[in-house]
């Protein structure tokens, strides 16, 4: 079976050369696609035998976008396709476990195993995403940015949406599934991620393109039967937005005392707190402001007609 591997990436240096490097000899193609390195991402990528695909960057960027112009440069007898961040190294293995499943069961059009961080204990943000990455196995709704996928199966609901500037892999798999494929989660170790979140400012930014995402995705397939994205728009905008003012109005109008209302948040955190750990409640609880003010964001571009611009937390 002729299988490629199409990485997206923008000044990884060194992580975009291991993720390469643990390529070789695996695929049959590797198409990189460089989204205005400076960084000589470019030239390392050809030194390591890449197929190096460069973006126009006069155009609004967006990872959805660099997927597409990797399925563009694929041969035209490629049948599987391994999508990869440049933060991300492929694990011995994975390979050979996605591509038995996708042969075996032929309504698969995608699959994907665990993802982890590579350095959890650096920080709490990267423990908490390495949490994240921790998602149910079997037959699921989505997946992330690290999939094996069926090139026809893509290509047949006219790939990745490139204006998307988050939430690109869950949009396609809505469209997957509404043409009949499945998406499918392995209990097979992946990729290693390295996210370099070590600042709350970074962690910060991440949650406001989480909730840019919600927003849009909401917008576009928030309908029955799907809802995609629906409850968690709303909790964003009443967690992030709605409590908060309304608390702010209540102080203003009626009295002080209304002040203690903002209590629920510590209230709210503990409550999370009890389902996994005290780190995840609160940052669960905090990542709602950042959520509500990306969904505004994207309701705000939408009634104005702008562009949004890529939200990046590195």
């Amino acid at each position: 079976m002729s299988i490629a591997a199409i990485v997206i990436g923008r000044n990884e240096g060194a992580r975009l050369i291991a993720c390469l490097e643990a390529l070789q000899g695996k695929v049959a193609q590797i198409v990189y696609v460089d989204s205005g390195s400076t960084d000589g991402s470019v030239d390392a990528a050809q030194e390591l035998g890449a197929e190096v695909v460069e973006l126009d960057m006069s155009q609004p960027f967006t990872a959805a976008r660099a997927r597409n112009a990797g399925l563009d440069a694929l041969h035209a007898e490629t049948e599987f396709v391994q999508f990869l961040d440049g933060d991300c190294v492929l694990r011995d293995g994975w390979l050979e476990r996605g591509l038995a499943f996708l042969q075996d069961d032929f309504r698969a059009a995608v699959t994907c195993g665990r993802r982890r961080e590579r350095f959890p204990q650096a920080s709490v943000y990267n423990a908490l995403i390495d949490d994240e990455w921790d998602t149910p196995v079997g037959q699921v709704m989505s997946c992330g940015g690290d999939a094996l996928m069926r090139v026809a199966a893509v290509k047949a609901v006219n790939g990745y949406r490139d204006t998307l500037i988050a939430g690109e892999e869950p949009e396609l798999c809505v469209r997957l599934r509404q043409s009949g494929w499945e998406i499918w989660r392995l209990d097979a170790e992946m990729t290693w991620h390295d996210a370099a979140i070590t600042g709350f400012g970074q962690w910060w930014r991440r949650c406001k393109r989480a909730g840019h995402a919600f927003a849009e995705g909401a917008a576009l397939h928030g309908t029955l039967p799907e809802r995609h994205w629906v409850a968690e728009t709303r909790r964003a905008l009443l967690w992030g937005a709605a409590l908060p003012l309304g608390i702010l109005l209540a102080a203003l109008i009626v009295s002080p005392w209304a002040l203690l209302g903002f209590l629920i948040y510590p209230a709210q955190m503990l409550r999370l707190a009890r389902q996994k750990t005290l780190a995840w409640g609160v940052f669960t609880t905090l990542g709602k402001f950042p959520e509500a003010i990306g969904a505004l964001q994207f309701y705000r571009t939408r009634l104005t007609g702008r562009k949004t611009r890529i939200i990046e937390y590195k």
